[in-house]
């Protein structure tokens, strides 16, 4: 609490239609301010229906307001409070409606935060967590001031030639400078669905050729198919499949070969 003499001009308001002097004077005896009856504040009721407080800019020392409703006053009051307090003019809100501890303790925690977010400086709880009071920032709006030059201070660097340093390379072994051999891709094995291509040279033309020569004269005859596919052309015959590259045909009947079956393509 504040135990000064009371100087400058007070402006009082509230949301209630009747604010007796007295009831300014309690609040302002509560803060420990003596002095109040010498002062002529200005009082202003139901305030809650104005937009702006008829008073000029920077004007008033002190503001008091007494509240009777949690939301009074609005956010966008505490703008016309800065306004026509001094710099350094100090703002007090007294709420007098009675709840609950703990909504006391909200609304109390909000109040300093909307005080706060408005650019009032050093809001503290007062009283019964009835009363919270907030200062004005002592500077004017466009205010410059002089930024006292920080002291440079020098850096000393010490440098150790003596050091020792690792390598990285001595890090690595024989193992790790290997180029990796990266794995064959073959393309042209024997029992994929690719035929070996024109001019082969991987040995897949060879083992083609093996497979259709193991054809007996018992397959030739008498066809058979263990997969019941083998009749159907090489889109429906297994890898392995000794018809391989032959044409489609009914099993049961014999396979017919053609005269250059055998030879060579060059």
């Amino acid at each position: 609490m504040e135990n000064n003499t009371m100087q400058g001009s007070v402006l009082a308001f509230t949301d209630d239609a009747v604010l007796p002097v007295s009831a300014v004077s309690t609040t302002v005896t509560e803060l420990g301010i003596r002095g109040f009856e010498l002062c002529d504040p200005q009082i202003i009721t139901q305030a809650s229906s104005l937009n702006h407080l008829p008073v000029e800019s920077s004007s008033i020392d002190i503001v008091i307001c007494i509240s009777r409703s949690a939301e009074f006053p609005s956010v966008p009051f505490f703008e016309e409070i800065s306004r026509v307090l001094k710099p350094g003019g100090t703002i007090l809100i007294h709420r007098t409606f009675q709840s609950a501890t703990g909504e006391t303790d909200k609304t109390t925690s909000a109040l300093e935060r909307n005080l706060l977010l408005a650019g009032f400086l050093e809001a503290e709880v007062l009283g019964h967590k009835s009363m919270v009071k907030a200062k004005k920032a002592s500077w004017k709006i466009g205010s410059s001031f002089a930024i006292k030059k920080a002291t440079k201070i020098p850096i000393t660097v010490q440098i150790n030639d003596d050091s020792d340093l690792i390598d990285e390379d001595s890090l690595l072994s024989e193992e790790d400078l290997k180029k990796p051999q990266l794995p064959l891709v073959g393309d042209c094995e024997v029992g994929s669905t690719r035929k070996a291509c024109k001019n082969c040279t991987c040995g897949r033309a060879e083992a083609e050729q093996k497979v259709q020569i193991g054809l007996t004269v018992e397959l030739i005859n008498n066809p058979q198919s263990a997969c019941g596919s083998c009749g159907l052309g090489d889109a429906f015959r297994c890898s392995t499949c000794p018809y391989k590259g032959l044409p489609a045909f009914k099993l049961g009947e014999k396979v017919s070969l053609s005269g250059n079956f055998l030879a060579a393509d060059i």
